[in-house]
């Protein structure tokens, strides 16, 4: 089952984004069910400002479980999160 999942950084916390970066790609990449994702940003591109990952897990339950675990999230990167069942319709992978 796919899941969005988005966060907003809190204001002024590039900082905490840098130093837990490695450890957020590495919990994601470990975990294999990553479709899509990356940061959002500033409309420059310049700075980072948010996460989006499209995942591919059995269960709310489970998605929820990897996100509490994300380095970003543990660190209080950020201010909201969103996790929503989500349905690719434009331009899904072949299967």
């Amino acid at each position: 089952m796919l899941f969005c999942f988005s966060g907003l950084d809190k204001p002024d916390s590039l900082d905490t984004r840098l130093a837990n970066r490695e450890a957020h790609l590495k919990h994601w990449g470990d975990a294999g069910v990553v479709k899509a994702g990356g940061p959002f940003a500033t409309d420059d591109g310049s700075v980072m400002n948010g996460s989006m990952l499209i995942i591919d897990v059995p269960d709310r339950a489970t998605a929820e479980k990897l996100v509490e675990n994300d380095p970003y999230n543990k660190a209080g990167l950020f201010q909201r999160i969103e996790i929503r069942a989500w349905k690719w319709v434009i331009n899904p992978p072949a299967a």
